[in-house]
């Protein structure tokens, strides 16, 4: 009696525990709540990269990059030249000629 009671109990529990790992045959028709949120998310995260997708296409058609190397090109080529003067201008006043 003593053995039959902890049996009889773990049996119940297996039971029902097994009952409980049955799938519907519907759930490949209906969707739950849980899969309706799933899909709403997936599809604001699908529609965000794409829109983020579009804009990166946008930027690199405008070509910014090439604009942007130029812009340094130029700016360092005038600056070099600045700064030439400008140390000519220093030494002419440390070292006057004399």
């Amino acid at each position: 009696m003593n053995k039959l009671l902890p049996v009889t109990v773990l049996v119940v529990l297996l039971a029902l525990s097994a009952e409980s790992f049955r799938v519907p045959r519907q759930v490949e028709e209906e969707q739950g709540v849980l899969g309706k949120l799933t899909d709403t998310v997936k599809s604001y995260y699908d529609s965000a990269v794409n829109t983020a997708s579009g804009y990166v296409e946008t930027i690199k058609s405008l070509k910014l990059d090439e604009k942007a190397k130029d812009i340094y090109t130029d700016t360092t080529t005038v600056l070099s030249t600045y700064t030439g003067i400008l140390q000519d201008q220093v030494y002419h006043i440390l070292y006057p000629q004399q």
